[in-house]
């Protein structure tokens, strides 16, 4: 399925920097305005949807509802519960719900509807902002294989899909969905790293940003393993071998596996 060929309506419950970067895609994608609609109780980020997206923005979920045939729930975890118990009293058979909520199963967004709620779970993340996202789906118990290619089309436009079994989408979560922030922290380490050595704060940062940009888009490429193209860098006793020597010794691989399972066991506690 593609854009031109759903006529309805799609709606965001939250209108957070996530259902901007969604927004941002549908509208890049040739998505006419005026069938977009969000709710943020936040005035600040409603203008924002009006002024500079030029979509529809209001106050209350119940009015996106009454609009949309794609509900597209972009809520924190803490209040997904409260959320969904207001909306109860507006979902209707026609509506198709997208989760992009972290840790929260299909079937407790099921349990909670009078009727048979079809939901697609989704796990975004944040390189949507500049129309590079991943982004993985899972279908709930009532979604149909028609609901699930709408929900990758929607993605499409600012991400690449991936459809996965919903009991990986904690994994998900801790590998893709947090992703961004652990590449940003050795971005962070690379560019304090130049500072200690004599670099300028602008030039260091340079440096590690179009370095990590060219070693993704060198992996991507190449089809070659990243353990492959890591040898090929480190020769015997050089300057890298030198560094991944020393981030061995420092267990560095182990503690950010470590860190990502931290990252998988806190999205399934969100999920209880």
């Amino acid at each position: 399925m593609n854009l031109e060929s759903f006529s309805g309506t799609i709606g965001f419950i939250g209108a957070g920097n996530m259902a901007e970067a969604m927004a941002r895609g549908l509208l890049k994608a040739g998505v006419d305005p005026r069938k977009i609609v969000a709710s943020d109780p936040d005035e600040t980020r409603r203008k924002l949807f009006v002024e500079t997206l030029g979509v529809t923005a209001v106050a209350e979920n119940s009015q996106v509802a009454e609009r949309a045939e794609v509900l597209v729930l972009a809520v924190k975890p803490q209040v997904v519960a409260a959320v969904m118990k207001a909306l109860a009293r507006n979902l209707e058979e026609k509506h198709l719900v997208i989760s992009i909520v972290a840790g929260i199963s299909a079937s407790f967004l099921e349990s909670g509807a009078p009727i048979k709620l079809r939901v697609v779970r989704a796990m975004p993340n944040t390189p949507m902002l500049v129309g590079m996202g991943m982004v993985a789906l899972a279908a709930g118990k009532h979604a149909s294989g028609r609901d699930l290619e709408l929900a990758k089309a929607i993605f499409s436009a600012a991400a690449k899909v991936l459809i996965v079994d919903e009991s990986k989408m904690n994994a998900v979560t801790a590998v893709s969905g947090s992703g961004p922030a652990y590449f940003f922290y050795f971005i962070e380490a690379l560019r304090d790293a130049g500072l200690k050595e004599g670099l300028e704060e602008e030039d260091a940062l340079a440096l590690a940003v179009a370095t990590a940009e060219g070693a993704a888009r060198l992996l991507a490429e190449s089809k070659k393993p990243p353990e492959e193209l890591r040898r090929m860098v480190t020769s015997p006793n050089g300057t890298t071998h030198a560094a991944i020597t020393t981030m061995e010794s420092l267990h560095v691989k182990q503690n950010i596996i470590r860190g990502v399972r931290a990252a998988a066991a806190r999205s399934k506690e969100l999920g209880k």
